[in-house]
């Protein structure tokens, strides 16, 4: 697909599969990496891994989609969305690339996903990555609230970009118009608040496996997590740290949900190292 020289970054590959169209960015070569985005207002895989994509499509093939109900991907407005929704979506894709197995990034929401589909398709999955996953269930947070819960106002979002950072620096007014612009882009509010409507401790055991399921768990996975977390409480990856078998946890001091971004660097050379590097 060639785009226009003023699309946006955040428009990729257009990759029809059923009744949807993904939005999916897929670069580089080699080993196959699947990053899945957090559940952000205005939120697209490219606003969630910009700072990833560029740096690991050098040494590995990665594939971010936009999911279903965010982004530039599109599906018909009566289609449900859950966990079942999601992880087809993942698979369809995968075999659309010809792509039979991949490591998995998951990001917050998309860390649950990752579960969901290193669970009901193991041999799908290579290894995992969880940063800041949700996964099981656990009282939502004030935090995790404050996001599912968004109504579009510049302040909301200067608000939740707060939420989401350690560093307060990070909350700049050009950092918060953008988000704000992209939450208010044609109609993904009225998609954002479908997906997770109140009372939102829903969402979190729609998205939650049991502990059962998680010991069952059979792929290396690294779970990441800021200590400074406000919205998936650092006492979340500490218990998948124990549930899952082979599991370590690194935790970031003085970061906040947004591992990705305030730890850039240090986040993505830590996947690096375990993805491409570290054998089983």
């Amino acid at each position: 697909m060639t785009l226009p020289v003023n699309s946006s970054p955040e428009i990729a590959k257009s990759l029809p599969l059923g009744e949807c169209t993904l939005n999916v960015h897929d670069v580089g070569q080699g080993e196959p990496i699947l990053l899945i985005h957090g559940s952000g207002p205005g939120v697209t895989a490219w606003a969630n891994w910009r700072g990833v994509i560029p740096v690991l499509s050098q040494r590995a093939r990665v594939v971010a989609p936009d999911m279903l109900g965010f982004g530039y991907t599109s599906c018909p407005a009566s289609k449900p969305l859950n966990v079942d929704a999601w992880v087809q979506q993942l698979t369809d894709l995968l075999n659309a690339l010809g792509l039979p197995q991949v490591s998995v990034v998951g990001n917050s929401f998309g860390g649950a996903i990752a579960l969901a589909l290193a669970h009901r398709h193991p041999d799908r999955v290579k290894r995992l990555v969880l940063m800041g996953a949700v996964g099981l269930s656990f009282p939502i947070s004030e935090g995790l609230e404050k996001v599912w819960g968004y109504q579009p106002s510049l302040e909301a979002m200067r608000e939740l970009i707060g939420v989401f950072a350690f560093d307060q620096k990070i909350v700049t007014p050009e950092l918060v118009k953008m988000r704000y612009e992209a939450s208010t882009r044609a109609d993904v509010q009225e998609r954002f608040a479908a997906l997770f409507p109140a009372p939102r401790q829903r969402g979190v055991d729609m998205l939650a496996l049991p502990e059962s399921a998680l010991r069952g768990i059979t792929q290396q996975t690294l779970i990441i997590h800021g200590r400074d977390d406000r919205v998936i409480p650092l006492e979340v990856s500490e218990r998948l740290v124990r549930l899952i078998p082979h599991s370590d946890l690194h935790v970031f001091g003085e970061c906040g949900h947004w591992v990705q971004i305030e730890k850039a660097a240090a986040f993505t050379r830590l996947i690096s190292e375990f993805l491409l590097e570290t054998q089983a």
